[in-house]
């Protein structure tokens, strides 16, 4: 079995229209995402999202800060026509909801029903993971381009904020997978020969990997930037962090998180997370998709205090985290025999057709959760217990 990518779409049902005037990523980066051997750097981001926020009404590009390397790191705002025009006003009822000084639970009552769902969708932290800033790339040109119903509702009632949180590791890592090199004009490997091993530096300036242990602190310009956003000016009521990899038998791991939840924060928090997290492995299930786990299919918890994630309990946010398979080039995902009964925490099996229904172009199913992009040979999950291949 072979993975191209795995992209979140939160909710998009697969017969929608798109708008013909928006330019699509073949069209702004010469590849689908998602496709085997590719992956778009920061630079292609930046400006197939300038040109995005020119075309759509529905998108506003904000300039958020600079990186270690001196980038201009960007977030998305993807809402209705409608909304973007009362952006400020939008924002002012999130801050007052979060802060909750000044106003009384009759005025609280009826700005939470005047007020937008703020949803932050970050990818890409963890540069390596390559799934999270291409899901990013996809999730912001779908909602700019869909008109399906549901598509639309999300419009009117939620703000998106799309943020790539590692604009300098992105830059680094997919020039070196593409190119074998750091300069983005350097000739283009073979793609059987891409890698992402090698890499001749870390993927973010002096901190690598722990850039994900600095949101307690700010020690660098992207967790200022980020931090900024999250609790100085759109305080979202659920932020999404993507990560690589899901543990082993599974395609993805995402909430509700292994007990015991951390004691500190308000019951509300982890009863929010399992809500949302338990609606996204809902979804899945329903429309077939084997291969999610929670609780004690991994061992992320909400224990971990200074990361992207974990610190937004402390403002008493949901926060969501995925861990995902997936990679520019094809893998192989076990089977692993244990993890075919359904049970509790891995409520749908995962396993692979390995017959002759490989198809040479992707097959593409929208959820709330991520979308599956297979290619070669597609995976059909059955939640039955009979053990027939669908």
């Amino acid at each position: 079995m072979h993975v191209a990518a795995l992209v979140l779409l939160a909710g998009l049902s697969a017969g929608a229209q798109t708008t013909p005037k928006v330019t699509t990523p073949k069209e702004a980066l010469g590849f689908n995402l998602g496709d085997d051997y590719q992956v778009a750097n920061y630079t292609q981001l930046e400006a197939w999202w300038k040109k995005l926020a020119g075309e759509s009404d529905r998108m506003k590009l904000v300039d958020i800060g600079p990186s270690a390397e001196g980038r201009r790191q960007y977030m998305a705002i993807l809402t209705s026509p409608e909304n973007l025009k009362r952006l400020d006003h939008y924002k002012d009822i999130s801050r007052r909801l979060a802060l909750a000084e000044g106003i009384t639970e009759d005025q609280a009552h009826a700005l939470a029903r005047e007020g937008k769902a703020v949803v932050w969708i970050d990818g890409g932290l963890h540069a390596s993971e390559t799934v999270g800033s291409q899901q990013e790339m996809e999730m912001v040109y779908q909602m700019a381009v869909r008109t399906d119903p549901e598509t639309m509702r999300f419009l009117d009632d939620v703000i998106l904020l799309c943020v790539p949180a590692n604009p300098d590791g992105q830059e680094l890592v997919a020039n070196w997978y593409m190119r074998g090199s750091e300069k983005p004009d350097a000739p283009l490997k073979d793609p059987l020969k891409r890698t992402m091993s090698g890499l001749p530096r870390l993927y973010a300036k002096y901190v690598g990997h722990d850039d994900n242990r600095d949101f307690y602190m700010s020690n660098m310009p992207e967790t200022t930037n980020m931090n900024h956003q999250l609790f100085l000016e759109w305080f979202p009521q659920i932020m999404y962090n993507h990560h690589q990899t899901g543990p082993a038998g599974a395609v993805i791991f995402m909430p509700p998180f292994r007990d015991p939840f951390n004691y500190n924060f308000d019951p509300l928090i982890p009863l929010g997370i399992e809500l949302v997290g338990t609606a996204m492995h809902s979804r899945l299930v329903a429309e077939g998709k084997g291969g999610s786990a929670m609780r004690s299919g991994s061992n992320y918890s909400t224990w971990w205090n200074g990361g992207l994630r974990t610190i937004t309990y402390f403002h008493n946010m949901i926060g969501i985290l995925t861990e995902i398979i997936g990679s520019p080039t094809p893998i192989a995902i076990p089977v692993v025999p244990g993890k075919q009964l359904p049970q509790g925490d891995w409520p749908c099996r995962w396993f692979p057709n390995c017959g002759t229904t490989g198809n040479p172009s992707s097959t593409k199913s929208r959820t709330t959760g991520p979308c599956w992009t297979w290619r070669r040979a597609i995976a059909r999950p059955s939640c039955s217990t009979s053990g027939a291949w669908e």
